[in-house]
């Protein structure tokens, strides 16, 4: 398969101004992000898509290629990750080259194992999913079989049942996305307006590192798991 890694950055971060160049260890958010694409052995190509010069003026220093500068309808806080994806696809179909699948990988995620993209566009590859996500596993006391919501004023069980799961060895395993990796057929891009489609692979993160960079807190538990990390 022909895969194109796509790093979305824009220039519009509130929780932490400037996030995306920021530096955390001494190198730009950015830079552990296009380390690990850098380093997969089936990405055909990586890019960055961003709106803002000082972004664009980074990647270009680290050898990340800019082939284009995001339109700003697409780096408000509104805009939708599935839009982003599509632009690059199209901008691309519109010079004729065309890509299988699209691998996005958020700068706000920057700790991946090594390999790990290339075991996901693997397993990816090997099972035919129409898309596939990295996942870690939902601890057991927020599992939805335990979680309710309101209806009418009382309490039901999210998942639909009627009687509650009440031994913690019956509940089923759940997943929430991890945000490291998300791997889409293009054709379910474009066809089904959609980064998932109907089949969803995943590969379970859950003894990895971890941080989703949104807050300044986020931002103190990186630079904490960095020095683990290096240690």
């Amino acid at each position: 398969m022909k895969i194109l890694g796509l790093i979305p950055a824009r220039g519009g971060s509130k929780g932490i101004p400037g996030k995306n160049i920021k530096l955390l260890g001494g190198k730009p958010l950015l830079q552990y992000t296009f380390e690990a694409a850098k380093n997969s052995k089936l990405l055909n190509k990586v890019i960055l898509s961003s709106d803002d010069e000082n972004i664009i003026q980074i990647a270009k220093q680290l050898e990340l290629e800019v082939p284009f500068k995001r339109p700003d309808n697409l780096a408000e806080d509104s805009s939708s990750s599935l839009e982003v994806v599509k632009h690059a696809v199209n901008y691309y179909l519109d010079k004729g080259i065309q890509f299988d699948a699209i691998c996005l990988l958020q700068v706000t995620t920057p700790f991946r194992e090594p390999g790990l993209i290339d075991e996901c566009i693997l397993k990816f590859q090997d099972n035919n999913f129409d898309s596939l996500v990295t996942v870690r596993e939902v601890p057991e006391e927020y599992n939805p079989h335990w979680i309710f919501e309101e209806s009418e004023g009382s309490l039901k069980i999210v998942t639909g049942e009627k009687e509650i799961i009440s031994r913690r060895q019956d509940l089923p395993k759940a997943y929430h996305r991890d945000g490291a990796i998300y791997i889409t057929k293009t054709e379910v891009l474009l066809n089904e307006n959609s980064l998932f489609g109907k089949r969803i692979g995943f590969i379970d993160t859950s003894a990895s590192p971890y941080v989703n960079i949104d807050t300044p807190e986020d931002w103190r538990k990186a630079q904490d798991m960095l020095e683990r990390l290096k240690n």
